[in-house]
């Protein structure tokens, strides 16, 4: 079940001049499509919102967006039960010279309906296992955040978990900072309060934990790895997978019986 859509039109071509193609130069989110609905729909939004105002895209047409939504959302009715996903994606079109982007430029919206993945079911349950990553995540504010279409720090990031013996990694950033893993945001408990790394430097805000942050008092902050590793209980979170506890960061071991007990104290399903 993978179906496409680019500027409301069925399809699979993408110019060969597209500047997301040649520069990276666009924006995504993923969304989880469940009982007929995008979950956290609204946060999306804001989301593509943020990133095109901040990569100077202009105002984005939510009409035509909403419309293919609801277009792939018909498609999956018909097609299946169980969960999907949904990625959004807009480059800045094509044109310009170089780098220099066009002044009339018209953007590229592409929308996937995709499989959900499989991995994803029950991790709440038995959570994730992490290794330190040696990859570090450059530290750039102007797109600290922001998700966008360059995405190769993440990519060296995999390459380098398909060599560990651990699920996923987690990820800092050049000065040692802790950020987040290869896919997820990090959120921590530690004697009554809630903490996430601050991402005003390096790494993705994600909808999900956007969304924990409209729950849960949480404090954004810069942590070391020492701070992480002296938490009562320990995260991840996207919109895919949504909160999951790690049991192992490292040598250092967390107690899942915590974590659970965390999650049914927020009325957080398990």
């Amino acid at each position: 079940m993978t179906k496409t859509i680019i500027n409301g039109q069925p399809g699979h071509l993408i110019d060969i001049n597209d500047r997301g193609l040649n520069y990276g130069d666009g924006f995504f989110t993923t969304a989880k499509v469940a009982d007929a609905k995008v979950q956290l729909w609204p946060l999306h939004r804001a989301r593509l919102s943020e990133c095109a105002r901040r990569l100077g895209f202009g105002e984005l047409d939510f009409d035509a967006l909403e419309q293919d939504v609801a277009q792939l959302l018909g498609f999956h009715q018909a097609t299946s039960e169980g969960p999907a996903v949904l990625k959004v994606l807009y480059t800045r079109g094509s044109g310009g010279r170089g780098y220099a982007p066009p002044s009339d430029g018209q953007p590229t919206r592409v929308l996937s309906l995709l499989p959900y993945p499989e991995a994803y079911q029950g991790l709440a349950q038995k959570g994730l296992s992490l290794s330190v990553a040696k990859t570090r995540l450059a530290q750039q504010p102007l797109l600290a955040g922001l998700k966008t279409l360059n995405r190769l720090e993440q990519v060296f990031i995999k390459q380098e978990a398909a060599q560990q013996s651990s699920d996923d990694l987690l990820v800092l950033d050049t000065t040692d900072k802790v950020i987040e893993t290869s896919s997820a945001n990090l959120l921590m408990y530690k004697q009554g309060q809630w903490y996430t790394p601050s991402l005003d430097q390096a790494g993705v805000q994600g909808v999900y934990l956007t969304h924990l942050k409209q729950r849960l008092p949480i404090i954004s902050c810069q942590l070391n790895l020492a701070q992480v590793l002296s938490m009562d209980a320990v995260f991840c979170c996207n919109s895919l997978m949504e909160l999951v506890p790690i049991t192992r960061i490292a040598h250092h071991d967390y107690n899942l019986d915590v974590a659970h007990s965390l999650l049914v104290k927020q009325g957080i399903k398990v």
